[in-house]
């Protein structure tokens, strides 16, 4: 079977990843938007002890010993915290369903016409999904040389395809 497998090279799926972070920066813009606007409002209607023109003054020249500027960072930081847990939670779901799903491939991968298998040409385990997701903090992490190898590999793969035992094919064989 090896020698009909077609390998996704390093370009196509840099173009795939580059689609679905453009897919995930979309949902998630369109999850947070509300959330942010609306954690603002409600921060500033629970302000009992500060009028508009207070607020305006404190907005626009933050003092960092004033009650209100205190909470504005504090209420941020925990906002920051909460997207970024929710965001890792969000990617690694689209990722890991949409890649151990009957289509094999997230929707990036769709548009460019590639999937991800496991070493016999089959659909991977959502445990094996979840562990590649994982695996590409460990591919960045090295300084992106993880996610060089695919382009040098006998079989095209990144580190964390050959942590998670599967590989990436062109799904039409040219």
């Amino acid at each position: 079977m090896e020698e009909n497998i077609s390998y996704a090279g390093f370009w196509k799926r840099l173009l795939a990843h580059i689609l679905d972070r453009i897919i995930l920066g979309f949902v998630l813009g369109v999850l947070f938007i509300p959330i942010w606007i609306f954690g603002i409002l409600n921060f500033m209607i629970n302000q009992e002890n500060i009028n508009c023109e207070e607020y305006a003054a404190v907005s626009f020249n933050p003092q960092w010993n004033d009650d209100v500027s205190i909470a504005m960072i504090t209420a941020f930081i925990v906002i920051a915290i909460v997207f970024s847990i929710v965001s890792i939670i969000v990617e690694w779901l689209y990722f890991a369903f949409m890649e151990s799903s009957n289509k094999q491939a997230t929707f990036g991968k769709i548009i460019v016409g590639i999937k991800v298998v496991d070493y016999n040409g089959g659909k991977i385990s959502f445990g094996q999904a979840t562990g590649r997701y994982f695996g590409k903090i460990l591919s960045g992490i090295i300084l992106g040389v993880g996610f060089l190898m695919a382009g040098f590999t006998k079989k095209k793969q990144a580190l964390h395809d050959i942590l998670a035992s599967c590989m990436v094919i062109n799904k039409f064989n040219f």
